[in-house]
């Protein structure tokens, strides 16, 4: 905020807050409390639309959330009001943003790490919106719909096939599921605590009582697989 955005400021504070128009009764009185607020709030935007933050209204909500907090029914707002309200305003714009790839040479270590920070400088004040990676708003392309509905899956069935010998675990699932069996990993491991979706581990401890493995297991622990197969009738008669 430059003092031009601060005078403003301070004018609309003013019109709430009779403190803040003492702070400015005379012409000098008022130059240096705009100076002042302008030396702190020099890295804070006046607004930026990434996060529809506006100076102005954060000083509003500054004196509409005074009647929960008695230190500040005492205290016209100040600098550090609107420093603590940016705080999270910024945090945001810097989850958001992805550093672009700079447009100088990449060899040049010196020019490439300046673009890099300038730009995150330009973000996290407000001086430019955050580059963030493009989302997938849309649905797959014809194309691909079409192969899908004729292979059932994005994995087409002789790279399944070949890929059958490293997953073991994955092929019995699978070929149970075929069969009309229940799924396993639709339950909880009650035997060694594996979650919903996740295989079984073959837990061993030494003499000391300190675990020494903790593989995986290719088929469940067979009270799992009761488990599902008591839900999967208790599914089936409802």
């Amino acid at each position: 905020m430059d003092r031009q955005h601060v005078a403003a400021l301070l004018n609309y504070a003013a019109t709430v807050d009779s403190r803040v128009r003492r702070l400015m009764a005379t012409q000098e009185q008022a130059a240096a409390t705009i100076r002042s607020w302008a030396e702190a709030l020099a890295h804070i935007p006046a607004v930026a639309e990434a996060v529809d933050w506006d100076a102005s209204r954060a000083a509003r909500r500054y004196y509409e959330q005074a009647n929960g907090d008695r230190s500040a029914q005492f205290r016209p707002i100040e600098p550090a009001d609107l420093l603590a309200a940016w705080a999270p305003f910024r945090a945001e714009l810097m989850n958001r943003h992805t550093d672009p790839l700079p447009a100088v040479d990449p060899d040049d270590v010196t020019a490439w790490r300046a673009e890099l920070l300038g730009t995150r400088y330009a973000v996290a004040h407000g001086q430019q919106p955050p580059s963030e990676h493009k989302a997938l708003t849309s649905d797959p392309h014809p194309d691909v719909e079409a192969r899908l509905s004729e292979i059932g899956s994005c994995i087409p069935p002789h790279v399944r096939g070949e890929l059958a010998s490293y997953r073991p675990g994955r092929v019995a699932r699978e070929a149970a599921l075929a069969a009309g069996q229940p799924d396993p990993l639709s339950v909880r491991c009650d035997w060694c605590q594996a979650p919903k979706g996740q295989p079984c581990r073959s837990r061993r401890t030494g003499p000391d009582g300190v675990a020494r493995s903790n593989a995986r297991r290719i088929t469940p622990h067979p009270s799992r697989a009761d488990l599902a197969a008591a839900q999967h009738r208790q599914e089936a008669a409802v």
